[in-house]
This record gives C-alpha cells, structure tokens and sequence, in this order.
C-alpha cells in the first residue's frame, strides 16, 4: 500500500503523519507537493494539520485551489481513501468533500490538550478497529474547529451514518458534538484531532495507532478480493 502525505505552504503536521505511517504500518509513504497533478500511484492521501496559506481569508480557502486538490478529488471519486486531519478536514469541506465548515472556536481561544472522543460509527475504512461507542483519547490543536452545518444537511449526517467522533466534552462549539465525518460513500473523513500524535505511549496515547492499521487492513481486504476476482 502506498500513502502519500501532501504538504502545502504552512503544513506543519506531515511530518508527525509521515513518521506515523511508518511506526505503525511501515508501508510506503511519500511527501507530495501541492503542486502535483498526479496521485495515481496512491493508495491513501493524508491531508495533514497546519495553517495553510497561513490561514488568509478563511482555513483552507486558498489550498482548496493547489493543484493537487483536482487530483484529491479524482481520487475520493475513485474511492481511495482520503483522511483530512486538523487544517485538512477544513481544506476538505472547502473543497467540498466533505459538508459543513470550520468556525472559530466558540471561546475565541486556541485550544491544545488531549480530548476524549467517541467512535460513532466503527464500519469505516478508518474505523474498523475500534469498538462502536469506544472512547478514546486523541489530542486537538486548533483554533477554528467549530463544526457546523444547516439542519438539512444535519439530519443527513446522521441518517447515513457520516458522523464518525464526537467530543466526549465539546472543547469548541461544534454542533452535536462532532468531532469527524465521512462522505456518504465512507473513503474520505475529516477530524479535528490529530491521530497521528497519539500513536505512542509515550505521547501521552496510543489509540490514534488504530486507524492508520485500520486504513491497511481495509485495503489489504479489497486488494485481496480484487486480486481473487
């Protein structure tokens, strides 16, 4: 299986998402740059935590028109797996991958500390390893991961079981308490918290380590299937 984490002007996580990939799943993982018009050799495409673009007008407003995101998009449509975390969930609801958007933390503060999360829904490519309704403990960092979304768009969420976390408690204002969704096909999720820093005991938690194997193990069973038929 082979990741590609994509670095953008002002990502600052994909290096924690490329050291992640390796310690847990030790499959092949490359950095690609914004400026890429091809990611047909990947498998999974991390879009990692930062300030993209530093931010301006609005959290990944501007990355959503990077080059790669075209390619981001094929992909998603092709059913790879897309995992947007931190500033990339926010790039992926501009770039309309995912609904909703990011607002600025109902405190107007930064918030940075481990934050407990339930697992939602558990039949996800990036999920399966984990129990439904299992809480775990994942660190957040940010300053806009305030979820929101219309009350039509809501009541899809739920109905197709897009929402994925939720804050056990809420550090942001995020309505219902949603801490990550998918898309209605399940191979693109976006989430505040930042798996990749608890893949280790030794920072603090390890239950983020679940989903990067959950992501493998999904891919080695429809690679197997595939290769059957």
């Amino acid at each position: 299986m082979k990741f590609a984490v994509l670095v953008f002007p002002g990502s600052n996580c994909d290096i924690d998402c490329y050291k992640a990939v390796e310690d847990t799943v030790g499959e092949s993982v490359d950095y690609v740059w914004h400026t890429a018009t091809d990611l047909s050799a990947y498998d999974c495409i991390i879009v990692p935590g930062g300030f993209s673009y530093g931010d301006y007008l609005r959290c990944g407003a501007i990355s959503r028109f990077a080059p790669v995101m075209a390619e981001v998009a094929k992909a998603a449509e092709q059913g790879k797996f897309i995992l947007g975390i931190c500033n990339g969930f926010q790039i992926l609801t501009e770039a309309n991958l995912l609904p909703g958007a990011l607002r600025r933390n109902m405190s107007m503060k930064f918030r940075c500390h481990d934050t407990k999360l339930t697992v939602v829904n558990n039949e996800t490519p990036f999920t399966r390893e984990y129990r439904k309704n299992e809480e775990i403990i994942i660190p957040i960092a940010h300053g806009e991961g305030n979820y929101y979304c219309d009350e039509e768009t809501l009541e899809k969420l739920k109905a197709n079981h897009q929402i994925v976390f939720t804050y056990g408690d809420n550090p942001n204002g995020s309505i219902e308490d949603i801490a990550g969704i998918c898309n209605e096909k399940g191979n693109v999720i976006g989430m505040m918290p930042h798996p990749e820093r608890a893949v280790d005991t030794l920072l603090g938690s390890e239950d983020g380590k679940r989903m990067f194997t959950s992501i493998l193990k999904s891919w080695r069973d429809t690679h197997d299937t595939a290769s059957v038929r």
